[in-house]
């Protein structure tokens, strides 16, 4: 109790109390309504609310100011109307010293922690909040972004489950606890971003997508090389540039001059069967809705970048453009090469040209030519990545299709659902 000093002969001024109830039992229309009435007939502040609600059983908490004398009747009140409720209800005193320790801690940084995948385990949970735990952070916290899960979720390929933390707190060593992060969800199999919860992550404007192994799912420039009857030699090139091992640009050089004749028509018949990664039209609807801009950033060709950005609603597209002479392909490029940098400049450009601060915006790309861009945008995503990107990027995406880029920007199922009317 907290007693305010009054004159000797002047009278006594009330305690103040704080007090804590919680409320437990099955969750039903009213019940929020009927106890803050009893607790608004006393004129009680109401210093904090929170509330959740499991499988239709209601957990709710209010933290309330009022002076020791009302607190008396008050609580009476609160235990005869759970009862007509239904419910259990438990007091708990707050002492004030406790409560100043706690709004003090409201200027502290605030984290926001996404666990992803088909499934999320006790296990996962269990290994992330020790880590949280160890680096010193509190959870506030906890929501369901995705639909309740089925029973028979396992069953179900392409199922999803997201779980989103709020903390609060200084990370002792937040490199530290983004590894641990990586590392965890790669040995139990699931996806993990660590966010900054600040003003850029609540209005994202603009998200830039790698093309060939992001939002299809394969290299057109391999397909190509198919047909032409130098797909090995490609390939080979092809992995060595995106692991890192080579520069893209000479690759680039050497891989389009062995498509040297290929007819135009091939690259119709590619374009038209292109296999789309899962989630991207999903992805796209909500984007589109949400007022997002969105621009592919490939080191592919403009051919199918296009044909992508009628299908789907890019607004931007910048690539490669393949050399055509007759019909037939020369083996030669038209301009400058989209390589790693040149996307982290296409990234920038796009930026001022929106009008949005290089903070509100977003990379998603899975190969080393990707992470300057990644690691330029506010927010960088790995998608589906080879080990170097995934080492080097920020957040990583692995174990459902690209729509799960939606629930790192806290996008709720009730949401998308909402998108898709």
């Amino acid at each position: 109790m907290l007693t305010t000093p009054t004159n000797a002969t002047g009278p006594t001024t009330p305690d103040i109390e704080l007090i804590l109830i919680n409320i437990y039992g099955q969750d039903k229309p009213g019940v929020t309504a009927a106890l803050t009435e009893v607790l608004a007939r006393y004129d009680a502040q109401i210093l904090d609310i929170g509330q959740a609600d499991i499988h239709h059983t209601l957990a709710l908490g209010i933290l309330f100011r009022t002076d020791s004398e009302r607190s008396g009747e008050i609580l009476k009140e609160l235990l005869f109307k759970s009862y007509e409720l239904g419910t259990k209800i438990r007091f708990s005193p707050v002492a004030i010293d406790e409560y100043a320790e706690w709004v003090g801690m409201q200027g502290k940084n605030r984290w926001i922690i996404t666990l992803l995948g088909r499934k999320v385990t006790a296990q996962q949970i269990a290994d992330v909040t020790k880590i949280v735990s160890e680096q010193g952070l509190n959870i506030d916290s906890i929501q369901r972004l995705t639909g309740r899960m089925p029973l028979n979720a396992d069953e179900q390929p392409l199922s999803k489950s997201c779980v989103e933390f709020s903390v609060r707190g200084t990370p002792k060593d937040k490199s530290q606890m983004q590894r641990q992060f990586m590392d965890l969800a790669t040995r139990l199999d699931f996806d993990i971003s660590l966010q900054e919860d600040n003003m850029y992550r609540r209005c994202r404007r603009l998200i830039c997508f790698d093309m060939d192994s992001t939002l299809i799912r394969t290299e057109v420039i391999d397909e190509l090389a198919d047909r032409a009857g130098v797909g090995d030699k490609v390939r080979e090139i092809t992995e060595r540039a995106m692991r890192g091992e080579i520069d893209f640009n000479e690759s680039f050089t050497e891989r389009v001059a062995l498509l040297k004749g290929l007819d135009e028509s091939v690259m119709r018949e590619i374009a038209e069967n292109l296999p789309v990664t899962e989630g991207v039209e999903r992805m796209m609807t909500v984007l589109k809705r949400a007022g997002y801009k969105t621009a592919i950033l490939s080191g592919g060709f403009t051919y199918f970048g296009k044909h992508l950005k009628e299908r789907f609603g890019f607004d931007y597209v910048y690539a490669n453009e393949l050399e055509i002479e007759g019909g037939k392909l020369t083996g030669r490029y038209v301009g400058e090469i989209v390589n790693g940098q040149r996307k982290a400049e296409l990234l920038r450009l796009l930026a001022q040209f929106e009008n949005v601060d290089i903070a509100q915006t977003i990379a998603v790309g899975d190969g080393a030519n990707d992470l300057p861009m990644l690691t330029t945008a506010g927010l960088g995503i790995a998608f589906h990545a080879k080990p170097k990107v995934k080492a080097n990027a920020g957040q990583s995406l692995s174990t459902i299709g690209i729509d799960g880029v939606l629930y790192f920007l806290g996008f709720k199922d009730s949401y998308l659902s909402d998108a898709h009317r």
